[in-house]
């Protein structure tokens, strides 16, 4: 027999409760370990800002931002009971980000690299592709 909820849309004509709906509620103590798990990387992120460790202080850091982000995506979002295709979406739109971010920064620290070898060879505007002889 159904109930109320299987049979009945709400006012915005969502159905709840169907068969393919599964809420999953977390205990209280997951939530509050979370909480201090993400508070002991924050304390480990200000800890080591004060570390010099030369070129690695951009990895330290987003090695303990993508522990905190996990964190979130896997208990917050419930990433970790949901279906594996929502995660290899997530992680696959992570990678793609991490390779649009590659190629930005190598432009940026690509830049102004050839402008001294093209200052020793002022360009010729009546021959742009040097295909005229030199005249002598």
């Amino acid at each position: 027999m159904a109930t109320h909820s299987d049979t009945h849309a709400d006012v915005h004509g969502h159905a709840h409760g169907g068969a393919d709906h599964v809420p999953h509620v977390l205990p209280l103590k997951i939530y509050i370990s979370t909480w201090i798990a993400l508070m002991v990387f924050t304390v480990i992120t200000v800890a080591v800002s004060y570390v010099d460790f030369g070129d690695f202080n951009l990895w330290i850091a987003m090695l303990i931002a993508t522990c905190k982000a996990s964190l979130v995506a896997l208990l917050f979002m419930h990433l970790r009971w949901d279906e594996r295709f929502n995660s290899i979406i997530l992680v696959s739109s992570l990678i793609f980000l991490g390779i649009f971010i590659g190629f930005t920064m190598s432009d940026t620290d690509n830049r102004g690299r050839a402008e001294p070898i093209e200052h020793d060879r002022p360009l010729d505007i009546k021959d742009p592709f040097g295909l005229q002889s030199p005249q002598q």
